[in-house]
């Protein structure tokens, strides 16, 4: 632990004006961000006797090393800046807004040719008409299937539709009425277009004139006699009905707004989020946010909800409604009104139905806070136990926080790749994985490429590496850790080393003959087996994509007279070695660049497999034995 006056600035030293200071620790991460009115005021704050700080804050301020500032013009800039400080640096001691799923959205790609409804997450698309988010990716699949019916737009992947194109047979939707085909010229692009259009229209709250115009289609035809025609209007006002009743009406006057409702504890919060959209609910979601910082209700829900849009992943909506009114929330909402480019309101509803939903909201909070419990005390005291179990068990200087673990994976030597997984806290921390592609420059076999992936994770010295493991696990025995080792002393770094090897799942460390074994039903062995799998099937995936694209370049590359750009353009065209082998002469032909008898040549290679081929030649062998 440092001493915090090793690093206190001098009162003179820091500025009066409003700003966003950072806490570093020894290993260069910063660990909390902070705002302030005024920098000095609050700096000074920190270095006060240990007796007048909270234990959350003088644990804090005894883990960092150092302290730096930016002032900036006012608080609302400010707020943005440490809004965007801790999306990038996610300090350990600030609030820990975990809630690390992807939201589904329904987007309509309005600026393809022909649009088409599809699940999408993450970053928005220019050209594209976003709906939701929902509550889970099959929700949106369920939906769409429903309202094909009525509004038959395409929904094939842009490789099928081609392929439709191409041969002039539209897929199994277009036979059942799910689809209009244009890919066969069933209907125009502008036909096409004014259907994706409906869809649209419908999708963002404009369902009564639809609801209108069937039941009229329905009573005409009926009059007319057309039974069956009534019958199909009939169909599709009861596919329109069951759409709207996948999302339930809440506010009457079809507002877009998003509901946070909040439960608190001494250790966590819990939120629970609805979603909603032209009055109806589109996705609920809870998650539980870790109290590493002393803040009232007030201020911490107040960063969650700046948190919560800060990635940009989710819309902001016009309206936000909270349970209890925010800390600055006139600034909070100037910033998301940045974001949005337009106003937002944060209001605590008072009455009428708003305030109903938010006591439904509230109570999902408080349900989330007692299943999260008991997940918590079970989940919380294993990984504390496991980990100090692990410390105890090697020897290790420090409880191991942080532990990465290195996996090779290849087929007999070939396609040789290495996967870095990362553990904080006893948790898969994704974002910092990493995986290469081995060069071969220490030599062949595991131990080499364990070499070269330890010296290109740690390529900067001490110095320059973020983020230090606690820990180095590597998936072997003593040859793979030796090697480890050896290249970790070699850049002059002092991070412990050790393997676990599948057979006994015994745990060797460098220099000892003889490998430590964990009881079977210890915490520590089950969390090393759980990054020693994580890392095994990181590393599986990776080589099977590398496998993959090697075979079908192979497969290409057997084509006499075929070269690199033609061969792109080809996969480009068709998306995949399988749909080019399905594919017609006069298909292939058609590609920019190859010609009739190049195309000839191709379907005629391609219609051999290489697995066939090589088996063909096996059978002919033993034919001649």
């Amino acid at each position: 632990m440092a001493n915090p006056d090793s690093y206190k600035p001098s009162a003179g030293e820091i500025p009066v004006e409003p700003g966003v200071y950072r806490f570093w620790d020894e290993r260069e991460q910063v660990i909390y961000v902070g705002k302030a009115k005024s920098l000095r005021s609050r700096l000074s704050s920190y270095f006060q006797s240990p007796a007048a700080l909270t234990a959350k804050t003088l644990t804090m301020v005894t883990t960092a090393c150092r302290v730096d500032w930016t002032v900036v013009s006012n608080e609302r800039e400010a707020l943005q800046l440490e809004y965007q400080w801790i999306k990038e640096f996610a300090p350990r001691f600030n609030i820990k807004y975990r809630d690390d799923k992807s939201y589904p959205y329904l987007a309509v790609t309005l600026g393809e040719r022909f649009p088409r409804p599809t699940v999408m997450r993450g970053n928005r698309k220019p050209g594209t008409r976003y709906f939701g988010p929902f509550a889970q990716a099959w929700a949106i699949r369920e939906t769409v299937d429903i309202l094909l019916r009525v509004f038959p737009v395409r929904s094939c992947a842009p490789g099928v539709f081609r392929q439709a194109e191409r041969s002039g047979r539209p897929c199994l939707l277009a036979h059942i009425d799910r689809c209009s085909a244009p890919c066969v010229g069933r209907v125009t692009e502008s036909e096409h277009r004014l259907i994706a259009l409906r869809f649209c229209d419908f999708m963002a709250g404009g369902s009564q004139p639809i609801v209108d115009e069937l039941t009229s289609k329905m009573n005409d035809a009926a009059q007319a006699q057309d039974y069956e025609g009534a019958a199909r209007y009939r169909d599709d006002l009861g596919a329109v009905k069951k759409a709207l009743e996948k999302s339930a009406l809440v506010f009457s006057d079809k507002a877009d707004a998003d509901v946070f409702a909040m439960a608190t504890g001494e250790v966590q919060s819990f939120i629970s989020v609805f979603h909603i959209r032209q009055g109806r609910v589109r996705g609920q979601r809870s998650f539980a946010v870790e109290r590493v910082e002393d803040l009232t209700e007030s201020a911490l829900l107040a960063a969650v909800v700046g948190q919560f849009y800060a990635s940009g992943e989710m819309q902001v909506p016009p309206l936000i409604l909270v349970p209890l009114a925010l800390a600055q929330q006139a600034d909070v909402e100037a910033v998301l009104a940045a974001t949005r480019h337009a106003s937002v309101e944060i209001r605590v509803p008072q009455r009428g139905q708003m305030k109903d939903f938010m006591e439904t909201a509230q109570a999902n909070a408080l349900d989330a806070q007692r299943v999260g419990s008991l997940k918590r005390s079970v989940d919380l005291t294993a990984r504390s136990s496991a980990m100090m179990e692990l410390q105890e068990a090697l020897g290790l200087p420090t409880v191991p926080y942080r532990i990465e673990c290195i996996d090779i994976s290849h087929t007999a030597g070939t396609n040789v790749v290495g996967s870095l997984v990362v553990f904080v806290d006893g948790l898969p921390a994704k974002d910092a994985y990493r995986s290469y592609g081995i060069r071969g420059e220490y030599g062949v076999g595991d131990p080499a490429a364990i070499q070269e992936v330890v010296a290109r994770r740690f390529k900067s010295g001490v110095q320059d590496v973020v983020d230090m493991p606690d820990l180095l696990v590597v998936d072997g025995g003593p040859a793979q850790v030796a090697a480890a080792a050896a290249q970790i002393e070699s850049l002059g770094l002092a991070v412990p080393v050790i393997g676990l090897a599948k057979r006994l799942e015994e745990v060797w460390r460098p220099g000892l003959p003889l490998p430590a074994i964990l009881g079977r039903s210890s915490e520590a062995l089950f969390l090393l087996q759980r990054l020693r799998d994580e890392s095994h099937r990181s590393a599986i995936g990776l080589h099977r994509k590398r496998r993959s694209k090697a075979m079908l370049v192979s497969a290409l590359d057997a084509v006499p007279g075929l070269g690199p750009v033609r061969r792109s353009a080809l996969l480009a065209e068709f998306g995949s070695v399988r749909a080019l082998q399905s594919a017609s002469v006069e298909a292939i032909a058609a590609v920019r660049g190859i010609s009739g008898n190049l195309a000839a040549v191709i379907k005629a290679t391609l219609d051999v497999s290489p697995l066939e081929a090589s088996m063909a030649e096996v059978t002919k062998k033993n034919v001649q034995n």
